[in-house]
């Protein structure tokens, strides 16, 4: 792993990018994109102009992690946490009480827990977006569960609703404020006025959530 100046990252080769770009995973991790043609000290002088963007993208997401951080071999759901039981022969995620009972084989647990997620998320989701168009008096589409990289939601001209699954790590409220923020859109699709003024009127604290996502939000990763 290069550094400069004490700054370590990780280089990796992106065929298609036209430009070198940076970039701060949820973990702090830091990342150069170079393209195809591109040289390694390209990746250095990007590194070094932009230290001081770099250096609050590690503490911000430094500071996210501690938020949300979490016992070990526990994994959280809307702002409880839930104990890990491995078990041999079990291919599926299922919970039990306050426990999520999972493979033993950790690449298999891994890929279990995500799955159980996403099907968690559609009942917790669907269920709260059921109560927000009956509220506000309209319809949808379809509701879809993504696992978005910087995207918590979305609302087609159309009426289709997606949600992150990811929004299960976080407190209960964020989950809410989220499919609130995506029902809204079935009346108003932009962000006008009009569409925030709506949105207060359903979700009065919504601003203290839509902040806390925008502070911690990196950090909801397994």
């Amino acid at each position: 792993m290069p550094a400069s100046a004490g700054l370590a990252y990780t280089v990796r080769r992106a065929p298609r990018a036209r430009s070198v770009r940076v970039r701060v995973e949820h973990d702090g991790e830091v990342v150069v994109l170079l393209p195809r043609r591109a040289r390694e000290r390209d990746a250095q002088a990007a590194v070094a102009e932009l230290r001081p963007w770099i250096e609050r993208r590690v503490a911000e997401a430094e500071r996210a992690r501690a938020a949300i951080a979490r016992p070990p071999g526990t994994v959280p759901l809307l702002g409880a946490s839930l104990r890990l039981v491995a078990q041999d022969g079990r291919t599926r995620a299922h919970r039990r009480g306050d426990a999520l009972l999972v493979p033993g084989d950790p690449v298999a647990a891994r890929a279990a827990i995500e799955r159980w997620y996403r099907r968690t998320a559609r009942a917790e989701a669907g269920a709260r977006l059921e109560a927000a168009v009956a509220a506000l008096g309209v319809g949808y589409e379809r509701l879809s569960i993504r696992d978005q990289r910087t995207r918590w939601g979305s609302c087609s001209a159309e009426g289709a609703i997606a949600i992150n699954w990811r929004l299960l790590l976080a407190p209960e409220a964020i989950l809410d404020y989220v499919v609130w923020h995506e029902a809204c859109h079935l009346v108003v699709l932009d962000h006008s006025p009009r569409f925030w003024a709506l949105l207060e009127r359903h979700r009065p604290g919504y601003r203290e959530e839509r902040r806390w996502l925008r502070r911690n939000g990196p950090a909801l990763h397994l």
